[in-house]
């Protein structure tokens, strides 16, 4: 699923949730770059981590 990550979506990190919602910057070579509510910008590795889209706003 990381591969449809796309700039302006939204997102969480499973293993991470206190980070709350992220906007997804960048998706380049399985490099994913998503500002976090409360972590601020944080570059993952797409092949360790499977973010969750968010949907609705409310999750």
């Amino acid at each position: 699923m990381n591969t449809l990550l796309e700039p302006g979506m939204l997102v969480r990190h499973p293993q991470q949730p206190d980070w709350g919602a992220g906007q997804v910057q960048s998706n380049i070579g399985g490099r994913i770059t998503v500002n976090f509510e409360h972590a601020g910008k944080v570059v993952i590795d797409g092949q360790r981590v499977e973010l969750r889209r968010i949907f609705d706003t409310s999750e």
